[in-house]
């Protein structure tokens, strides 16, 4: 089964790329670097029950552990190259663990084939379902976009809309209603297959001041930012874009909830110079997911929401965390 995963995502992920010198079938991969490029890493694990619940489509996990790693990538403003899978799978009959790793290698390969990213490694165990992933692109020197760099006056913009893949993990039983289940679908979607912002990444390289993808909800990734540039961030709860499918499903305050504290929407968050925002804003509108302002960025420390009221608010909530309660060693 081992190998049969492996040969299976090889075929499906096969990439014309000369860069890889020596893939798959040796004890480790041989790749070349581009000259003038920086290799940019990022690595990933998700864990069933964790994030993303127990019965999720092969194909759709698959998908989704690329999919969270290429994210990583774009709020570094680099171009995908190759990636790396270690997948452990519980014991199955032998009929449906062929189903999942045939699921889990489509859905895989369907994201890997969008970005041009080749398979050049990997290794598989028995035990609970967990899938690791590494991967790597480039950068040219000095262009990589990171969390430090905001600068007070910068306006705060994100891409896409927020709070969807949250409203969907809460939201995943079939609804009576068809025009309720139909939004629900959508919520599921982002939650199950996420897009990745490679080519916003890209377009923000050299022009953003700061980036962050929103993984661990919008409050907690912006406070990142905020604390790696030494700021602090407004935002205007207004403001923040919310999907037709996330507004038919709960009332406003909830959606803004979503939006702001739910995690897993891997949408861009940045920071960027008032007098490029709009130049910056109409690229990104014209590759189909545009950018809202929500903010900006002041001196001090921390992120604040101001309601429809008026009223400040400091963020009470800070996101997802893995350990809330334990100290870790280190």
């Amino acid at each position: 089964m081992e190998f049969r995963l492996i040969d299976r995502l090889q075929a499906l992920t096969a990439q014309a790329r000369d860069d890889v010198r020596l893939g798959i079938g040796d004890d480790a991969a041989l790749l070349a670097v581009p000259d003038g490029q920086q290799l940019a890493v990022a690595i990933d694990t998700l864990v069933e029950g964790v994030h993303f619940p127990v019965g999720t489509a092969p194909a759709d996990v698959g998908w989704k552990a690329l999919a969270v790693n290429l994210s990583d990538l774009a709020a570094m403003g680099a171009t995908p190259a190759w990636a790396l899978l270690a997948l452990t799978l519980p014991a199955q009959p032998a009929d449906a663990q062929q189903a999942r790793v045939d699921g889990l290698a489509e859905g895989f390969a369907q994201l890997a084939r969008r970005h041009g990213v080749a398979l050049v490694g990997g290794d598989t165990t028995r035990g609970p379902f967990v899938l690791s992933v590494a991967v790597h692109g480039f950068v040219p020197p000095g262009q990589a976009l990171r969390r430090e760099g905001a600068r007070v006056g910068d306006l705060v913009f994100v891409t896409g809309t927020l709070g969807d893949a949250a409203a969907g993990l809460q939201r995943l039983a079939v609804a009576d209603d068809p025009d309720e289940e139909n939004r629900r679908a959508v919520l599921r979607e982002r939650l199950n297959r996420p897009t990745p912002r490679v080519a916003a990444g890209l377009a923000l390289r050299g022009r953003a001041t700061a980036c962050i993808d929103v993984s661990d909800g919008l409050l907690a990734d912006l406070g990142h930012v905020c604390t790696a540039s030494g700021v602090g961030a407004e935002l205007e709860a207004s403001t923040l874009p919310l999907s037709s499918a996330l507004l038919g499903c709960c009332d406003k305050a909830a959606a803004r909830d979503y939006a702001l504290s739910g995690g897993d929407d891997y949408e861009l968050c940045f920071t960027v110079a008032p007098a490029r925002a709009g130049e910056l804003q109409a690229d990104l509108g014209r590759l189909g997911c545009g950018a809202t302002r929500i903010g900006r960025i002041v001196a001090g420390a921390g992120v604040r929401v101001r309601g429809e009221d008026g009223a400040w608010r400091a963020s009470g909530r800070a996101g997802w965390d893995h350990f809330p309660d334990e100290t870790l060693p280190g």
